[in-house]
């Protein structure tokens, strides 16, 4: 079985010691990933456009580990304030209505006030 890190470059992985992800043996693992454009390191103030940035960031490390939106079997979506939840379906539903993933919402606080969705996916590498 491997066991490979998957890195976004962010510095937070090593001050906190953490991977964006885990790809182990068929698994991939997404850490909760947050709406941070990595390369400009802002976050929009919408709920909305920091859902599609997370996608976008999730997206990224999948293709890293070799998989695609379509390998993903589980997320968890977390938000400080379970009310903005609903501004997110649209993006939620063109990235995920043909997959149709398990899913969890949970209300908690998230580590900067700034941001408003922290999202977690596993993913299941599909063998040929």
């Amino acid at each position: 079985m491997t066991r490979r890190l998957i890195s976004s470059g962010s510095t937070f992985e090593a001050e906190i010691g953490y991977s964006r992800a885990v790809v182990d043996g068929d698994w991939v693992f997404v850490s909760g990933t947050t709406g941070f454009d990595y390369a400009t390191m802002t976050i929009r103030d919408d709920v909305a456009a920091q859902c599609a940035q997370t996608l976008a960031n999730i997206e990224r490390a999948l293709q890293q580990a070799g998989a695609t939106f379509a390998d993903i079997v589980r997320v968890h979506y977390i938000l400080p304030n379970a009310a903005d939840f609903p501004a997110c379906w649209p993006v939620l539903r063109e990235r995920f209505g043909a997959i149709r993933p398990a899913a969890t919402m949970f209300q908690a606080g998230l580590a900067d006030p700034r941001m408003k969705i922290e999202i977690e996916v596993t993913a299941r590498l599909r063998r040929s």
